[in-house]
């Protein structure tokens, strides 16, 4: 299905589920709040006293709740980031779509009747605030749709999870669910469409066509992976899925995590991203004063989804590639950092257009005139350069030369990955952010590239 019928099938969907037309990207002042009878109801559909917070949990599940504390999934609500992208969108609709983004960081407190237009961040229960906590997962009973908070609760209901001979608890029942064990449970929060239909998120759709999902291999796989150990205190030995939830980011808010247990984030990020792509720098020899085509290939070695996936409108993944002659002087750069360390692309408050050879490989929006915008509710369109599962990239370099370069050309490269750019933390006021921001790089290659007296 093309880019254009998904943009405008996907509203007719969400509108027939929400019982509601069609919303514009500019509503009118008396907009009302966007309802939606299961992840956005118009009155609570739970009772948030229901559930139980993470405390209670590890007083027989120390470990799961240990691994839990420190992921994206229990830092959902204390993300800054987060949090100042939420008052930017409240602030464009004066509360009418508080709901949108809360929808999937607290379930709990959507449907519970607490996150309401204008609701107070310091005044939500403490289950709420703790976002995808325990039960916002092992309270789901069915899965109603592969996107935008699809899960159904029941609040009243078992502990719902992948073990299928559970020791007897006096606290709580437990059902099997095989639902848990697949991906299509992930989709349920980690597919995002606007509500206009823009697609934002689409991890599961990568995964659908995937090598991954061709082998039976899950989401859980990768980022739930399995080790040995009780499922309770005093249990006996099972296969348990780690409650981490690695992926790539670092939890930037001050006192979320402790020094020990960021170090230790970032040690499983390296571990996770290890071997996920691969340079390749191809250039035939060419005479000095000739243009050397510089081919530069990255593949992604990854087989579940897109590199990058996610919020690649946020993520930041890009070619950095230098060329120096034989006396060190640089020929051609792209790729390299302004002064603020921002690309120098439309996004540069120092330096704007100014890399025209820039490559990145993540997505961005434009608004109706077609101009580049950083808020997906303001968007008209998304446009993706993420590569595909098992799959490459390749773009060609155009490097100059003169008679008088001396040769060899020595061209070094690398792929790099950040989780937020510095442009984005500065739009939203959280510049003492951006030292703690994360560079990843994925794949370094280098080469050497001869140049000859006469035309080869």
């Amino acid at each position: 299905m093309g880019r254009r019928a998904l943009r405008w099938i996907a509203p007719l969907v969400l509108a027939l589920l929400a019982g509601v037309g069609c919303p514009t990207t500019a509503p009118p002042d008396d907009f009302p709040p966007i309802i939606d009878p299961l992840s956005r109801p118009a009155e609570p559909t739970l009772a948030v006293s229901s559930f139980m917070p993470s405390s209670e949990c590890a007083d027989c599940h120390p470990d799961h709740v240990d691994r839990w504390s420190t992921s994206s999934h229990a830092y959902a609500m204390v993300d800054p980031v987060f949090r100042a992208l939420v008052e930017v969108r409240r602030a464009d609709h004066d509360g009418a779509q508080d709901t949108f983004c809360l929808q999937c960081h607290t379930a709990i407190g959507t449907r519970g009747g607490e996150i309401v237009p204008g609701f107070d961040w310091d005044a939500l229960s403490p289950v709420v605030q703790e976002g995808v906590t325990c039960e916002a997962c092992h309270k789901v009973a069915a899965l109603e749709r592969t996107w935008n908070s699809g899960h159904v609760l029941d609040e009243g209901g078992p502990m719902y999870g992948p073990l299928q001979d559970p020791e007897a608890s006096a606290l709580h029942e437990f059902a099997y669910s095989d639902l848990h064990t697949q991906s299509a449970f992930c989709a349920g929060c980690h597919e995002v469409v606007e509500l206009d239909g823009l697609p934002l998120e689409r991890p599961y759709s990568e995964w659908l066509e995937s090598p991954a999902a061709d082998a039976g291999q899950t989401c859980q796989d990768c980022h739930m992976p399995s080790y040995e150990g009780p499922a309770a205190e005093g249990g006996p030995p099972r296969t348990l899925h780690d409650h981490r939830f690695v992926g790539i980011d670092v939890p930037l808010a001050p006192g979320f995590a402790t020094e020990g247990q960021i170090a230790e984030v970032r040690a499983r990020i390296l571990e996770l991203i290890d071997g996920s792509a691969s340079l390749e720098l191809r250039a035939e020899p060419v005479a000095a004063g000739q243009t050397v085509n510089l081919v530069a290939t990255v593949h992604n070695h990854i087989d579940g989804h897109n590199l990058p996936t996610g919020s690649t409108f946020i993520r930041q993944m890009w070619l950095e590639l230098e060329v120096r002659d034989a006396d060190g002087a640089v020929v051609f750069q792209t790729g390299h950092l302004d002064d603020n360390g921002d690309l120098r692309n439309h996004w540069s408050a120092l330096d704007p257009y100014g890399d025209p050879n820039l490559i990145t490989y993540g997505s961005g929006f434009t608004d109706p005139s077609g101009a580049p915008e950083l808020f997906p509710w303001r968007a008209s369109e998304h446009t993706s350069a993420s590569i595909p599962p098992q799959h490459d990239r390749t773009s060609t370099f155009f490097v100059p030369t003169t008679a008088a370069t001396n040769g060899p050309l020595e061209v070094t490269a690398r792929v790099r990955l950040r989780t937020h750019p510095p442009f984005l933390l500065r739009a939203l006021g959280l510049d003492e952010l951006i030292p703690s921001v994360e560079t990843y790089d994925l794949a370094v290659a280098q080469t050497t590239v001869e140049l000859t007296t006469t035309t080869p």
